[in-house]
């Protein structure tokens, strides 16, 4: 807008126009973008680090299966200076337990073909390839170390270079450890072909994406969670049209997701995320004098508490509570306000009406937030800023794999990372 355009404008325009300009920036609290953008607090403002008073304290717990156990017995009398024999009752007076890692070294074998003469024929006979050596010369375990710590523990490939030299005395090339991923990643793919197909069974689903940069380019990172599976997928576009590939024809009852065009109308039902809905509540109120976001953030918490109780009351009970939410928010959206912000929450809110309250049809199936995914996705957010993305799209799709196949074992029975990978990568 330059001098002319402002020359031109009313003195209430204008004072709009400054009001604007003095809004607080956007944080985390108020918005979706991440902590690590919100300006940090200066030292004499920020609160002190440790535990906070009235924190109930927690220690370290002693392991029961030991390797070694050591007895440390006083062999003289601290008041008369007599022998105390060894055949005198002891007893455990305190237990202290020192807990060190062994020196990890590679673990060679040298596989030696060997040729014998038959003394029959002559014939010199030659042992065949043994199977162990076919491929590659890496073992599973080495090949489930380096997914482990290039996947979930974001390690560019420079860093696992150092990482494994340093740790365990392996000399492995940038390009050899290339190679290494890309086949323990085509381990994954019947897993992840498994997880797909119970995701389309799925009468609740719900979907978020990230973006990303894959080859030099921006791309996008999604996410589709059910109960059944959690499906991560690498693509170049942020389209409907990924969600339709993914689905395949598949209609599920309900779709969760934020209000992104791209994720609407997916489900026979929609239920639009209302944390991101709080978020903008939040900086409308930290902005605003106005009475009606105060008023939406009161009928929030009022949902929030409902969802949180919401298999422990009767149908006709959500019935009238729904009711009542209703016609609160009704009253909400038709209120006056002179505040542009929320003018465009109620327009925002009022699009999105009938998407809000739909958890409560289906009790404890549906969330009222999509912080699944949300938390499903916060791993590869942090791989995205560690290191910058994917070099090529092989390498996105079979990270993509690796974090479906973990990512799924863990919703289903509480697997660890590396106890999921290593089975993989044997199979």
């Amino acid at each position: 807008m330059g001098r002319s355009d402002l020359e031109r404008l009313s003195k209430e325009e204008l004072i709009e126009l400054v009001l604007r300009l003095q809004r607080p920036e956007k944080t985390s609290r108020t918005s979706s973008k991440p902590p690590s953008t919100d300006r940090k607090e200066q030292r004499e403002k920020s609160r002190p680090g440790g535990a906070k008073p009235g924190h109930e304290g927690h220690s370290r717990t002693i392991s029961d299966t030991p390797d070694e156990v050591v007895e440390h017995r006083p062999d003289r009398c601290s008041c008369c200076g007599a022998a105390l024999m060894t055949d005198l009752p002891s007893e455990t007076v305190s237990l202290h337990e020192h807990v060190d890692l062994p020196e990890v070294k590679p673990l060679i074998t040298h596989h030696r073909r060997l040729s014998v003469c038959c003394s029959t024929c002559g014939t010199r006979v030659v042992a065949p390839v043994p199977e162990a050596v076919r491929g590659t010369p890496f073992g599973p375990r080495l090949h489930g170390v380096a997914t482990y710590l290039k996947t979930f523990q974001a390690l560019s490939y420079e860093r696992l270079q150092g990482a494994l030299s340093d740790l365990f005395g392996l000399t492995l090339s940038q390009g050899g450890l290339m190679n290494l991923l890309r086949r323990a990643q085509g381990c994954f793919a019947e897993g992840q072909v498994s997880a797909v197909s119970s995701l389309r069974r799925a009468e609740v689903i719900a979907s978020d994406e990230t973006g990303v940069r894959i080859e030099g380019s921006n791309a996008s990172h999604w996410v589709f969670h059910s109960s059944q599976a959690v499906v991560h997928h690498a693509s170049p576009t942020r389209a409907a049209s990924v969600i339709r590939e993914m689905m395949d024809g598949h209609h599920p009852a309900v779709w969760l997701s934020d209000r992104y065009t791209a994720q609407q109308g997916h489900g026979a039902a929609h239920q639009t995320c209302l944390a991101h809905l709080a978020r903008d509540v939040a900086y409308a109120m930290e902005v605003s004098a106005d009475s009606v976001p105060w008023r939406l953030q009161l009928w929030l918490n009022a949902v929030f508490a409902l969802s949180e109780r919401i298999t422990s009351l009767a149908a006709s009970t959500l019935s009238a509570k729904r009711r009542t939410l209703e016609r609160q928010l009704a009253d909400i959206l038709a209120a006056a306000s002179s505040c542009d912000l929320s003018r465009a929450l109620q327009a925002k809110i009022s699009r999105a009406r009938d998407q809000l309250l739909t958890f409560l049809d289906h009790p404890g199936l549906v969330e009222a937030t999509n912080n699944a995914c949300e938390r499903a996705l916060r791993p590869a957010v942090v791989q995205r800023k560690v290191t910058n993305g994917y070099r090529a799209m092989w390498a996105a799709q079979g990270e993509a794999a690796i974090r479906t196949v973990v990512d799924t074992a863990r919703q289903a029975t509480g697997a660890t990372v590396f106890g999921t990978i290593l089975p993989t990568v044997r199979a």
